[in-house]
């Protein structure tokens, strides 16, 4: 499928794979986050606001197998985050605590955590409904919302096509990135979304040769 210019949300075969091709999915996604930006960017971002030292909770939403949590707790040992993904087979690597549950219905009173973070999970979504997640996740976040997802765009669409030879990539993975890709977002949209959502204070920054971008939205 050629790249289209705007967002596109089409589905993603992690979504109904079996117990085996999704645990070879995840392994892949780790290897991006990685290899390609994701661990390093997410140490930067929370370091805006705490020290290695410190304490503080997290709410990891859309974790999978957790490894963007794993970062934390070796950054911040004496960090607190929970894990949260739709399927509660996807965190079965993550340490505990976690749990299955649906972002859009989440069971936390407000200001239950310091910070609620998600990674590449926004794009899954229509604009309308990121506007709505959120805005939930500031309800329960008492510092900030943070989140990475993908900068759409050519390059990082054709990226793991490009690339397979080399990283072997699984055949989800293969499907699943560049339909991602194409669903993610430019950084003005990904802004006016977040102020839409009662986030006054958000920016975004692009994280390149790596084809992220980065919310931090600060909620006092």
């Amino acid at each position: 499928m050629p790249f289209a210019e705007h967002r596109l949300i089409e589905p993603e075969l992690l979504d109904d794979a079996s117990v085996e091709d999704a645990r070879e999915n995840l392994v892949d996604l780790v290897r991006i986050n990685r290899l390609f930006g994701g661990h390093r960017i997410l140490r930067g971002i929370v370091s805006e606001f705490v020290r290695p030292g410190d304490r503080f909770s997290m709410l990891d939403i859309g974790a999978a197998s957790g490894d963007m949590g794993a970062q934390i707790r070796l950054s911040h040992p004496n960090a607190t985050v929970i894990s949260l993904d739709r399927k509660y087979q996807h965190l079965a690597p993550a340490p505990k605590p976690k749990l299955a549950g649906d972002a859009f219905q989440l069971p936390f009173a407000p200001a239950s955590f310091d910070f609620v973070f998600s990674s590449l999970f926004l794009h899954h979504f229509s604009n309308e409904q990121v506007a709505d997640l959120l805005g939930k996740f500031k309800t329960i976040a008492r510092r900030a919302v943070l989140a990475i997802d993908l900068e759409r765009g050519p390059i990082a669409y054709r990226f793991l096509p490009a690339t397979r030879w080399l990283f072997r990539w699984h055949p989800l993975s293969l499907h699943d990135g560049p339909v991602s890709v194409q669903a993610a977002f430019k950084k003005d949209e990904l802004l006016a979304i977040a102020r839409q959502a009662g986030l006054p204070k958000a920016r975004v920054r692009i994280h390149r040769p790596w084809a992220r971008l980065s919310l931090v939205a600060p909620v006092s």
